[in-house]
């Protein structure tokens, strides 16, 4: 019996490693919502606390990377179709 395929939020890109832009709503709605709070951290620390805006975006592009592993397809070096 075959096993339905998981459906990626985030698919493989074409060429090279890692993910491209959402395939799915909800993977579209993390993308957005990520967006909303990555620029407003930045802005936020970047005005208080100069110094801070760096571990912040660190901690929020590793967030990304999580929930592109997590709920994207497997990553692997791909050369086109």
């Amino acid at each position: 019996m075959n096993q339905p395929e998981p459906e990626y939020w985030f698919r493989a890109k074409r060429y090279g490693w890692g993910w491209g832009l959402p395939a799915r709503w909800q993977g579209w709605v993390v993308f957005i919502g990520w967006l909303i709070v990555f620029f407003s951290g930045v802005r936020y620390f970047a005005v208080r606390h100069s110094l801070l805006h760096v571990p912040f975006s660190i901690a929020m592009v590793v967030v990304l990377l999580a929930v592109c592993y997590w709920k994207g397809e497997p990553p692997a070096w791909r050369w086109g179709k």
